[in-house]
């Protein structure tokens, strides 16, 4: 074995060594607590625990299905028609994601809740108002809000689906007498399969394991919750460990289900770009009508950042459509708050850390993957995209446990004194499949000629690695990173379950905390909540600007 080979191992037992301890061992600590049949046994006999289980996971197959409709509507006229502003409308349609549904929570119940905008209208009109937030309401309101944030990733995969289907397959089919229903049956759906199951297994793990809108809206009757309750008597409660595993085994078993179903799904034929484009241009007023229903998906999901933002600068938002009007007084009051500050410092902080954790740790295991091809890079690649399938509350619970299981790990992992590190690489373990995703796509699509050019002139593989393949992949590394670093400033589960103190509160738990505050705590909460939504609005755009169209591969299995 030569040398440079040795060192790409090494580096490839490095990461594995580091998935192996960061991210098997806090499962394996949460099974091991809390896989007592015993305890499993009383949670299927408790009345709450069983009805936290389906209503967690009545959420997530209501809100795949509102995903799952929405996104293919948007994705086939997207893919079948010409219209004026297609490309703006595609990309504003990334607008939900620039604000976690934890935050939206905030705006959705200004629109729907007993003295919101929609009851305000009845007002007008001489109707009774509706109490939209209390029974069912609350259950529809989470599956709403979750939807319109989570629809982008699953409309990302099925547009790149639809994109990888020749068309004149489609007009084959015509030129044989299928009608467009059975074109589309018999076409496109069979070919979309890929795209639609890995948005909407991503859609239904997120959905079910989601933490933060259900407790925003006090409904605790979900097992996530029921989890986050439980934190105060882990000493002498181990049910929430076994709670864990359940909710572990049925996100793992849906990833499964969706590998496995990705693996005997047809491949599209990937010939778009060589024929010509399927797009009808429409004329008329007919060629209005795509962009009129991609600006009204925009407007919906966009609401609650319309009804935050109105929130954050009034005093006072109750039994209006409208704030009666507007101030900075919010801002003072969030700014002033003993919690703020301290927050934003500590979240760049962990968030700064797990960016690079997350990018050097998804780097390797992109490069071993794809381009060393290394005997083992799969299992660090299967490794990295696992935390797709973990929820949160379950690494949150493992770090925990082994805080309290191994000496070392209460060292390093003291989630009272000093929680940076804990925080930090809960954060990173949890962001590198968006690293990984976002660097493999670009070497995927680098040509490997470059490499093999520059190393026939000499040049040895270090300097070919440093002067050819990562500059050619800086851009979605760069990507990578920025999703790394803002979805880590807005991480909700970890946040609430690792940060313990107040003087280590990171920004989604500062905000938690202002929301619980009565009188001035929703605006300053609001306030807030429009700082993070217009951080990772930027995080977004520029990603969309480095990546265009494939930024959709970083939401991929």
């Amino acid at each position: 074995m030569n040398t440079h080979l040795f060192f790409r191992y090494l580096l490839l037992a490095a990461v594995l060594l580091f998935l192996g301890v960061f991210l098997l061992l806090p499962i394996g600590t949460v099974v091991g607590v809390g896989c007592d049949w015993q305890l499993i046994a009383e949670i299927f006999r408790n009345r709450i625990y069983l009805e936290g289980l389906w209503n967690s996971f009545a959420i997530a197959v209501c809100t795949t299905g509102i995903v799952f409709i929405l996104s293919l509507i948007l994705a086939l006229l997207y893919d079948r028609c010409d219209f004026p502003g297609k490309n703006l409308s595609s990309t504003a349609l990334l607008i939900p994601m620039v604000l976690p549904p934890f935050v939206g929570a905030l705006g959705f119940k200004q629109i729907l809740g007993y003295h919101g905008v929609i009851n305000a209208l009845l007002g007008h009109l001489g109707l009774a108002p509706i109490d939209f937030l209390g029974g069912s309401g609350q259950f529809w309101a989470i599956c709403v809000i979750e939807a319109l944030h989570l629809f982008p990733i699953c409309y990302l995969n099925l547009v790149t689906a639809l994109g990888n289907i020749d068309p004149a397959m489609n007009e084959a089919a015509a030129n044989l007498g299928a009608s467009p229903w059975q074109r589309f049956l018999r076409i496109r759906l069979p070919l979309m399969r890929s795209g639609i199951l890995a948005g909407c297994s991503i859609t239904l793990i997120w959905s079910f394991t989601e933490l933060g809108t259900p407790l925003m809206f006090g409904f605790t009757r979900t097992t996530a919750v029921q989890i986050f309750n439980g934190l105060t008597e882990l000493e002498s409660n181990p049910i929430p460990y076994a709670l864990v595993v359940i909710m572990l085994v049925v996100s793992a078993a849906l990833y499964l289900t969706a590998k496995l179903a990705l693996r005997s799904t047809p491949a599209a034929t990937s010939g778009k770009g060589m024929v010509n484009s399927g797009a009808q241009k429409l004329s008329g007023w007919k060629k209005f009508l795509p962009g009129g229903v991609f600006g009204l998906v925009t407007l919906l999901a966009g609401l609650p950042h319309l009804a935050l933002i109105f929130c954050a600068f009034s005093t006072r938002y109750s039994g209006t459509v409208f704030p009666e009007n507007f101030t900075l007084e919010n801002f003072d009051l969030a700014l002033s708050n003993v919690l703020v500050l301290p927050s934003i410092a500590n979240s760049l902080k962990y968030s700064f850390l797990a960016m690079l954790i997350a990018c050097f740790t998804g780097l390797l295991v992109s490069l071993a993957a794809v381009r060393w091809r290394l005997k083992g890079s799969g299992i660090a690649d299967l490794l990295a995209m696992l935390p797709l399938a973990v929820p949160g509350v379950v690494f949150a619970f493992g770090f925990l446990g082994m805080a309290v299981k191994f000496t070392w790990a209460s060292t390093i992992f003291d989630p009272v004194n000093n929680p940076v590190w804990l925080l930090s690489i809960a954060y990173a373990v949890r962001r590198i499949p968006y690293v990984v995703r976002a660097v493999s796509s670009g070497l995927e699509q680098t040509p490997e000629e470059l490499e093999n050019a520059a190393r026939n002139f000499g040049a040895s593989s270090f300097k070919t690695l440093c002067r050819i393949t990562l500059p050619l992949v800086t851009a979605n590394l760069i990507v990578g990173g920025l999703f790394a670093f803002s979805f880590s400033m807005l991480e909700v589960s970890d946040s609430l379950i690792l940060a313990q103190k107040q003087e280590f509160f990171p920004i989604t738990r500062a905000l938690f905390e202002l929301s619980q505050i009565l009188g001035f705590g929703t605006g300053a909460a609001c306030a807030f909540g429009v700082w993070a939504m217009f951080f990772l609005g930027g995080t977004l755009c520029a990603g969309a600007l480095l990546l265009g169209k494939k930024i959709g591969a970083v939401f991929k299995f």
